[in-house]
């Protein structure tokens, strides 16, 4: 019979109970996923209880407020607060969201918080995105030409051609789609994974773009691309509302009519 055992540090136990919010009229409790990689010790869950009056209406509002007040020893990432940066990604109430755009009076029971799923995690909150930002500029995300550049005025573009490029240039690398797709789960060492492969074809479908065919070759490949099974987890946790799926998908549809 096989016999399964999970990697060290796996088993996430119970944490510290902080004290209550005495005296406050609108209280939440959040669980945090709490690790600290030089203490050799098992990740836990802290139970923080949050006086909702004392903090803004988001989620990362509650974590400042629980680094600020409760816990200076919390770590997580964080920059903007507006929902561009990506910078404070992780997983809310079991869906992976920025947390600066995610309403703590839209869930119910105790919010927990862990870092982006099937991660290397570097303390607490904060994911390793080595290999994520590695695949990003692996598909060379910037535009390539080879005729001269016009020296009177930029390279110009038709309004359609502009408007193919609605829903893929607003992708701000947050990570979500890619941490929540399972065959990036399984296979992150070779598969893109959505978010990337969301740019790639940014780039590919810009008009203004001279090296489709190059970028195209780069794309077909068991894994880099056609790992993606159409799962849609990428699509239904996007924060930006965009179709990852939707652009894997079109350019599958281009390396087959190229074949044509």
């Amino acid at each position: 019979m096989v016999q399964l055992t999970l990697p060290k540090n796996s088993r996430v136990k119970a944490g510290k109970k902080f004290p209550r919010a005495d005296g406050a009229t609108r209280r939440k409790t959040f669980l945090v996923y709490r690790w600290d990689p030089d203490s050799g010790e098992n990740p836990r869950l802290d139970d923080y209880e949050v006086d909702l009056d004392k903090c803004g209406p988001m989620a990362l509002d509650a974590l400042i407020h629980i680094k600020n007040d409760i816990d200076p020893t919390l770590t997580f990432r964080r920059s903007c607060r507006e929902g561009i940066c990506g910078s404070c990604a992780m997983n809310i109430d079991g869906v992976n969201t920025l947390a600066c755009t995610r309403d703590i009076a839209d869930i119910k029971n105790a919010v927990r918080v862990y870092p982006l799923p099937h991660t290397q995690v570097i303390k607490d909150l904060v994911p390793d995105l080595g290999r994520f930002y590695a695949q990003y500029a692996a598909i060379k995300p910037w535009m390539q030409t080879r005729s001269p550049t016009p020296q009177d005025r930029e390279r110009r573009q038709s309004k359609a051609d502009r408007e193919k490029l609605d829903g893929l240039y607003e992708c701000i690398l947050c990570a979500c789609c890619s941490t929540s797709c399972p065959s990036y789960w399984w296979n992150s060492d070779r598969y893109l994974g959505p978010a990337t492969l969301l740019q790639a074809y940014r780039w590919i479908i810009d008009s203004r773009d001279e090296n489709t065919d190059e970028r195209l070759d780069n794309l077909e490949d068991p894994f880099k691309l056609y790992r993606c099974h159409t799962i849609m987890n990428c699509t239904n946790t996007c924060p930006k509302n965009l179709n990852p799926a939707k652009a894997i998908a079109q350019i599958k549809k281009l390396l087959v009519s190229r074949m044509m």
